[in-house]
């Protein structure tokens, strides 16, 4: 008996502790929540004395417009209220980032308030000096092409900038450092989340504004020209669409390893572009026939690699002009996806048909693609041998109309967006 009283005795104690620390916890829970309320109506005090102290008529918030029954953010209406923590969370981790607010046309881009990313312990956070437009943009702006999943929301595949932060299992990079990134997407903002090892230091004697226009060509060219299409020294290679950011990238990245190189363009202007950059034959796709005009300058043997960006309709003319053991690479259907193929060719004349992209890959292939360009092309870079091809620099805000020039086609080389 005397056993059972002690046993109800401790259980009596147990229990009174267990109150207690709930009423400590509940104590401390209460004074942060009232600490938060404070500093947020502090906050909005003095965002609202600096409101006072603008001009009158300025504009804040791009993000957000007036809506009868709210405000509306991002294209989904609110109440108009929020809690004092959503408050302080919006206010202390926000960004600007260029939203598709509904696929279609350029127009649909528009620059809003955005939260930052979120920081992975395998990634680096970039402030973004400069990204790149590239055609994947706008099929993604169109609602054709979204981004793989658990990847920003955000347009941009490249960008430039200064490491911010980095995750726990990061050691090679630092706060501090100048980097350049191959990004599955972001890079549309003002920062930016991307893993370690898809990021590279930016090349000495190029500007960091102009490092942005490299990762997405030099991977992309690189790991389908070279680690799968083999092309080496002394052989010969075709690039259709010689003036664009692959294009001037691809010309001069194959001379430097000793290739011949033909390229097509639309115009007498991007032509001369080209051979300025070191192609050697240059072929105007609008008056020549590329197949007739690739026969002649080898001798009707052919060229032994093609990059091509058109698909469909070119593809019966690019294995007309492979020579035997020849290499077609395709990255892109500007000219439609579906064709028809005649294996004949193919096995008379041994050929190798490819085709791939860099986004849907797997964080551990970019990676190993990215050490690549970096132990073959940044020297190449670095010895000053290829060069940024930069055509116009736009800011962030005005992303519709660097959409725009690209889908007119009137540039030549890489169209970069600055934050």
């Amino acid at each position: 008996m005397e056993d059972f009283r002690r046993c109800l005795e401790r259980q009596e104690r147990e229990r009174n502790e267990r109150n207690r620390r709930a009423d400590e916890i509940n104590e401390l829970q209460r004074q942060v929540d009232e600490q938060v309320v404070i500093a947020v109506v502090l906050q909005d005090e003095e965002n609202q004395g600096r409101r006072r102290g603008s001009q009158v008529g300025r504009r804040r918030n791009v993000n957000r417009h007036r809506h009868s029954r709210g405000i509306v953010c991002g294209g989904v209406p609110s109440s108009g209220r929020s809690s004092p923590r959503e408050r302080k969370r919006k206010s202390a981790a926000s960004m600007k980032a260029v939203v598709i607010t509904t696929p279609g046309g350029p127009e649909v881009l528009q620059l809003q308030e955005v939260e930052d990313p979120e920081l992975k312990d395998n990634e680096v956070l970039i402030k973004v000096e400069a990204t790149a437009l590239n055609r994947a943009d706008i099929l993604q702006r169109k609602g054709m092409y979204p981004p793989p999943p658990g990847s920003s929301p955000y347009l941009g595949l490249e960008c430039s900038g200064t490491i911010e932060a980095v995750g726990k299992q990061v050691s090679r990079w630092q706060v501090g450092d100048k980097v350049c990134a191959l990004l599955s997407g972001g890079g549309y903002a003002e920062k930016v989340a991307v893993p370690a090892g898809q990021v590279l230091l930016a090349p000495p004697g190029v500007s960091l504004q102009d490092a942005a226009s490299f990762p997405e060509v030099s991977c992309t060219v690189w790991s389908t020209v070279f680690m799968m299409s083999r092309l080496s020294a002394g052989e010969t290679f075709l690039v259709h669409g010689g003036s664009s950011g692959i294009g001037t990238f691809a010309i001069q990245i194959a001379k430097y390893w000793g290739a011949k190189v033909f390229v097509t363009a639309g115009s007498k202007e991007k032509l001369a572009f080209c051979k300025n950059l070191g192609a050697d034959v240059c072929i105007n796709y609008k008056t020549e026939d590329f197949v007739a005009r690739v026969k002649e300058e080898t001798g009707g043997k052919g060229v032994d690699v093609i990059l091509d960006i058109i698909g469909a309709e070119y593809f019966r003319r690019n294995l007309d002009s492979l020579s035997f053991d020849g290499r077609l690479f395709v990255i892109g259907t500007m000219g439609g996806a579906v064709t028809e193929i005649d294996l004949r060719v193919v096995l008379s004349k041994r050929l190798t048909i490819q085709a791939a992209g860099l986004r849907y890959r797997s964080p551990e292939n970019k990676a190993a693609v990215v050490r690549e360009v970096e132990n073959n092309v940044w020297p190449a870079i670095v010895a000053g041998k290829v060069k940024p091809v930069v055509y116009k620099y736009f800011p962030l805000s005005e992303a519709a109309e660097a959409h725009r020039l690209m889908e007119s086609s009137k540039h030549i080389g890489k169209i970069l967006l600055l934050p």
